[in-house]
This record gives C-alpha cells, sequence and structure tokens, in this order.
C-alpha cells in the first residue's frame, strides 16, 4: 500500500489518525458512540486494540438508531454479552480489505464476494452502481458503505449505514 494514500479522514466531525488504532480512533467519532459502547460491554477494546489487521464494518449512531426500539438497551446488558459479541464481530473481517480489494473480490466473484466474518458468519459484499460497495447479510438485510477506506494502524474502517446482523 501506498502510504501517502493512508491519510487523515474525517468520520463524525473527528479526524481518525492512520496511526492510531481501531479503538482509539472510534472513540473520537461522535456518529460511533454507541459502536464504542457496544464494544467495551461486549469486552471486545482489546481484540480490537491487537495488530490485526482487520477491516471492521463501524454502524453509525443512525444506524443503530434503525434497529427496533430497546434493542441496543438489551444487547448491552450482562446477560446478553455473547449475542452482542457475535453481532459485533459479524461487522468484523481478518485482514485489511480496502474498497479497491472488496471492488476486485466482487469482481472476480461475478458481482458478489463472499466475506468470512470473526464471528464465523458471512456478508456477502455486491456493487452498488458503479463505485458504491452495499454488504448483504445472512438475514438478507442491505447495508450501504457510507465512508471507505478510513485506514488504521490495525486495520481499515468502511463506515455502514445499518446494522448487518447474522442468523441465528
Amino acid at each position: 500500500t501506498n502510504l501517502l494514500a493512508q491519510t487523515t479522514v474525517m468520520v463524525g466531525g473527528e479526524a481518525m489518525y492512520p496511526k492510531m488504532d481501531i479503538v482509539d480512533n472510534a472513540v473520537n467519532s461522535k456518529e460511533h458512540t454507541t459502536l464504542v459502547a457496544a464494544v467495551k460491554a461486549a469486552g471486545l477494546v482489546e481484540t480490537l486494540k491487537t495488530k490485526g489487521p482487520f477491516t471492521v464494518f463501524a454502524p453509525t449512531n443512525a444506524a443503530f438508531n434503525k434497529l427496533p426500539a430497546g434493542t441496543v438497551e438489551m444487547l448491552v446488558k450482562p446477560e446478553n454479552k455473547s449475542t452482542l459479541t457475535k453481532i459485533l464481530t459479524y461487522h468484523v473481517i481478518a485482514g485489511k480489505l480496502d474498497s479497491k480489494e472488496l471492488m476486485k473480490m466482487i469482481k472476480a466473484g461475478k458481482g458478489k464476494a463472499m466475506l468470512k466474518t470473526v464471528s464465523g458468519g458471512s456478508l456477502i459484499a455486491m456493487m452498488n452502481g458503479e463505485h458504491n460497495i452495499m454488504l448483504k447479510d445472512e438475514n438478507g438485510n442491505i447495508s450501504n458503505i457510507s465512508i471507505y477506506d478510513v485506514y488504521q494502524s490495525n486495520g481499515v474502517i468502511h463506515v455502514i449505514d445499518a446494522v448487518v446482523t447474522p442468523k441465528g
């Protein structure tokens, strides 16, 4: 990768620095307070601070707000930690897949790329027009990437507009 291409990107009105890790950057985004709270409740902070690399599809607060009322509050309760962990790790892919790489995979898959998530599930990446990538989860829900290629010291974040959920 060209290091010059890895510039600082603005997300949620805050700068995302390529030299900081996924957690340290996400904490600064006003649009990702729900995600950060969920990551903390699931005990995933340590994992997402490791070398990785990881590709994280990061739902905004607005994306979490599209879930049925009370869903997030229910998920962050200690007794639902395993469900929350499964949903969050369903948003994470091992490896660094930037938009170029995703588009290459979609092209190679004749319009669809099957992504294996850290939770053990799968997401399908597809093109939505010439430049937009959308994700389809195991329940048939669609999420669009709204901000691409937010490079981190331990991977890359793509901001998404809906929470994707695994079957079960």
